[in-house]
């Protein structure tokens, strides 16, 4: 039976079971509340309980509930904006620093993995790149370069080998990124609260904050069951925040995104389709994203809400591509599907904002949550322990700016895939 589409789906029936948490009911006190329980809330979290710092982690749903618990499972380096153009978009010395941090937080994710046995179907084998036409290959040829030229050991895959480490015929060339791999994200969501938890912090979930005030030198976060009294405040929601700071949700455009799995391949199928466990997205501008998960399911996807018109539609396309891409599956079905909603900014860059004295946030991942949202959540960290300042971070302060024609540009992304998958057209998704 296929999983309800606003649930999690595949990623629901095979994580590990969260670690028991309740709502929160009557006043608590504490150095840090943290709203969110995703990525970037819960690595702040883990980081300030591992310092002795008190931390409360406070949830409208559950751990994972939003994008960390949606998405593909790439752990992918770097933004979509090529290398040397960050510099010039954030100016020096954010830039370089940005692609620093980004370039080395595959890693870090890894490295919480195994430090804290983390259930979560890790594979560090890299991440492909795909270019299904000539624009494609010298896209990738170009972003090859330019991580080259910074040390970093890409390798650009000619067609045959692209064939070959992708089972498909469908792509050119591809970019092989040996720093990047796939989890399973909610799996990685709930070993994150289940570290955090055990190293001190405390994490509430069906717990939405619904205003803030300040309370003498404190913050007080109203919740329907109580209030938290902090010292200072992240806000960690990125698209799925609402509340006092819905502010930041509208700087976000919301982009839907959808995946299907199959059942389990048979072994001599799955043998022949990512047979080196790289996880692949490709160049098209309604892009499809692949991986395969540790039972030997395909998981495939695109832009789009599993929802109205959009569930037939990109159900049905989704099936398509699949056979067309791989016609070794053979008749292709799928045992689960849903969506989730990816945070969008204007140049595809996260934003840093200090929203009053004492209330920091990172926003905007771009489709790329779950390195850098491990990643920031540590820099957060720092920032309200007093050891990183604000000519340190990566990124500039700004402040909250929602872009132009925002709902005019979410109706043509949701409407321009629809009418792509329908007709097999390409319309333009980000920019």
């Amino acid at each position: 039976m296929l999983a309800d589409p606003r649930s999690h789906g595949l990623w629901e029936c095979t994580a590990p079971a969260a670690p028991a948490t309740t709502a929160l009911s009557g006043q608590v006190t504490t150095r840090v509340a943290i709203v969110g329980a995703g990525y970037t809330g819960l690595s702040a979290a883990l980081n300030l309980a591992a310092a002795g710092i008190e931390a409360v982690v406070l949830d409208g749903a559950e751990v994972g509930f939003g994008g960390s618990g949606r998405n593909v499972g790439l752990v992918n380096a770097g933004m979509w904006v090529m290398p040397d153009d960050l510099p010039g978009t954030l100016g020096e010395p954010y830039g370089e620093r940005l692609l620093s941090l980004l370039g080395n937080a595959p890693a870090e994710v890894f490295d919480l993995i195994d430090r804290h046995a983390i259930a979560c179907e890790a594979e560090r084998t890299g991440t492909l790149h795909c270019a299904d036409d000539e624009k494609g290959v010298r896209e990738l040829r170009e972003r090859a370069r330019q991580w080259q030229a910074r040390g970093v050991a890409v390798r650009l895959l000619d067609g045959a080998e692209t064939c070959r480490m992708t089972g498909s015929v469908a792509y050119r060339a591809a970019l092989l990124d040996p720093r990047a791999g796939t989890i399973q994200p909610l799996a990685y969501a709930r070993g994150l609260a289940a570290a955090a938890i055990a190293a001190g912090a405390r994490v509430f979930t069906r717990s939405p904050v619904i205003g803030c005030m300040q309370s003498g030198a404190r913050y007080q976060l109203d919740l329907p069951g109580g209030q938290v009294l902090a010292d200072q405040v992240i806000v960690a929601s990125n698209a799925y925040g609402t509340g006092p700071w819905t502010t930041l949700a509208q700087e976000l455009m919301p982009l839907p995104y959808f995946n299907c799995a199959t059942p389990p391949l048979p072994d001599a199928v799955r043998r022949t389709i990512l047979s080196g466990r790289q996880g692949a997205w490709d160049t098209r501008r309604i892009l499809r994203s692949f991986r395969m998960d540790q039972a030997g399911r395909l998981v495939f996807g695109s832009i789009g809400a599993l929802s109205g018109a959009g569930l037939g539609v990109h159900r049905d396309w989704a099936r398509r591509s699949v056979t067309r891409m791989f016609p070794q599956i053979g008749p292709v079905r799928f045992e689960s599907e849903w969506f989730g909603t990816i945070g969008m900014t204007a140049d595809s860059l996260p934003r840093f904002h200090r929203l009053a004295p004492g209330i920091v946030a990172i926003c905007g991942y771009n489709g790329r949550g779950i390195a850098p949202g491990t990643v920031f959540g540590r820099v957060l960290a720092d920032v309200v322990r007093g050891i990183t300042d604000d000519a340190a971070l990566p990124l500039p302060v700004t402040d909250v700016r929602p872009p132009g024609f925002r709902r005019a540009r979410q109706i043509f992304y949701e409407t321009g895939a629809c009418l792509a998958h329908a007709a097999g057209e390409r319309v333009k998704t980000r920019g």
